[in-house]
């Protein structure tokens, strides 16, 4: 292995000898020069893996060296060493990118400390959350065997995520793997909890916040002290809200997270309209028949969010000036976001932004996408992406600025089916690949949770004899006719309107402006 070779430029190099030494002692090799233009020679002839540079040298500057040096060698960190403590000189290094910043006299330790912080920092990093990761491991196997009320799931999720964003930055594909048995695991679990406890989450106080529910229960009481903007985010995963955090960052600062559950079907017609109206979906079909489709009947399923949100603020005795903005397109974003200050009179501003789950159906149809988001890790990457370039970010920008309350939520989630599941029906079958609703369906027991009653779970039936299935865990539906054509284009693409930790706990998060 070669020695990590580190280039220190300093007028007075001569009474750094002791350091040098130290460094040497530690088997780094250093290369020592006593001006800014020796430092770039230094840099074209040696492979440098780090430069000390001094601040205050004659001839070209510590700062003019610095900038010479991130335009040719952008990706080799530079720490600054000065005697000075100015506030402008620290903004304008920090400004340049540097990679630390030391005030003389410094010590051979606070040396060696850079050194590992910016050299060293990604192995130790890794190898101390694997190690982390290990000990967690048996307290969230025992967890999964104790685990038996939705708090508890919501945390126990939450856990899994942590872990996995923890570990997604270390190179150690074994731990990797070993948490996604736990995923796994996990979800073949839960399912089993929504199968014994679901039903009774409508026939008692004590079940979660749920879709029709987080209106009333979450919201309603943030809107009694400020404007406020409210933003659904279409099939928004808890992964990709934790991911968003930091970009926010700059601009809100959490006050609230409440993960709450999407109701059954975790599809938008069901989940988005209950949030709107307040209902299940059987009462928006008693109540609103004409603003109601099944999934057998045709024409857009949520043309009529504005209304029943609407409805539910007459209900709820909200007298309130407000607005309702649906965007599903960059046309659209853009103009919102060129316009947004139109709505700073607003009690409160609704926007349903659609990306994230044209994304998720994009990597279904297209091979591009199917590309860059192979896996979770992949497709939070790509959403954060989008993200951070996006016309929902100006608008938040812009929110901030108008000192307006910020609520981020989402209908649904999403999952990454792995494995098919047979089922048949008849042709009023809907198509849905992870929940089916219809007359006479076969399928695998094992695979599903059944609903022969809907009503028992606040679903309409579209036929007297209709029932509900939903997949578990990460299968899809698949008919046998053209079974293998069928998987292979559908497996490894993200689906919803099942049971699974994925779709059903996601994120209800209150900011406030900085």
């Amino acid at each position: 292995m070669n020695k990590i070779t580190i280039l220190w430029v300093d007028d007075e190099i001569y009474l750094l000898k002791p350091h040098i030494l130290f460094l040497e002692q530690k088997d780094y090799k250093v290369i020592s020069c006593l001006s800014g233009q020796e430092a770039l020679e230094e840099l074209k002839n040696n492979h440098i893996d780090i430069v000390f540079l001094d601040e205050n040298m004659p001839g070209i500057s510590g700062l003019e060296t610095l900038n010479e040096i991130k335009a040719a060698y952008n990706s080799i960190p530079v720490v600054m060493i000065t005697k000075s403590e100015e506030e402008l000189i620290m903004e304008e290094a920090i400004g340049a990118k540097i990679a630390d910043y030391l005030i003389k006299p410094v010590n051979p330790n606070q040396i060696l400390l850079s050194l590992k912080k910016n050299l060293d920092h990604s192995r130790l990093v890794s190898e101390k959350t694997t190690a982390n990761y290990q000990q967690e491991f048996r307290k969230i196997a025992m967890d999964l065997i104790t685990v038996n009320t939705y708090e508890e799931w919501a945390e126990l999720y939450k856990k899994l995520l942590y872990w996995e964003l923890r570990l997604e930055e270390t190179d150690d594909s074994g731990m990797i793997e070993i948490l996604e048995s736990q995923k796994t695991e996990a979800n073949n679990q839960f399912g089993k909890f929504i199968d014994k406890n679901y039903t009774t989450w409508f026939k008692n106080s004590n079940g979660p916040v749920m879709s029709h529910t987080v209106f009333n229960q979450l919201i309603k009481p943030e809107l009694k002290d400020s404007k406020t903007l409210l933003i659904v985010i279409d099939n928004l995963r808890y992964d990709q809200w934790l991911a968003f955090e930091d970009p926010l960052a700059s601009y809100y600062r959490k006050r609230k997270e409440v993960p709450y559950f999407s109701l059954l079907p975790t599809a938008t017609q069901y989940a988005r309209n209950a949030i709107f109206s307040g209902l299940t979906p059987l009462d928006m079909e008693k109540k609103y028949p004409k603003w109601w489709k099944n999934d057998t009947d045709e024409g857009g399923k949520n043309l009529f969010e504005e209304e029943f949100l609407d409805s539910q603020l007459k209900r709820l005795g909200l007298d309130l000036k407000w607005s309702y903005h649906k965007i599903s397109s960059l046309k659209q974003g853009k103009q919102l976001a060129q316009n947004f200050r139109s709505q700073k009179n607003n009690d409160l501003t609704v926007i349903v932004y659609n990306f994230v789950d044209m994304l998720s159906h994009s990597k279904t149809e297209m091979e591009v996408v199917k590309e860059l988001a192979s896996d979770d890790k992949a497709y939070r990457s790509l959403a954060l992406s989008w993200f951070k370039n996006s016309p929902l970010l100006q608008i938040i920008q812009q929110a901030q600025g108008l000192g307006l309350k910020l609520i981020i939520t989402t209908d649904h989630g999403t999952i990454n089916v792995k494995q098919p599941s047979k089922v048949v029906g008849d042709k009023e079958t809907s198509l849905n690949l992870r929940y089916k609703t219809g007359r006479s369906l076969s399928y695998e027991e094992k695979d599903v949770l059944i609903a022969k009653d809907p009503k028992n779970i606040y679903l309409p039936n579209i036929n007297v004899s209709s029932s509900f299935i939903f997949a578990k865990n990460d299968l899809f539906f698949a008919y046998p006719n053209n079974f293998n054509h069928y998987v292979n284009y559908y497996r490894n693409t993200y689906q919803h309107g099942g049971v699974s930790l994925q779709e059903m706990i996601i994120p209800f998060t209150v900011l406030e402006p900085k």
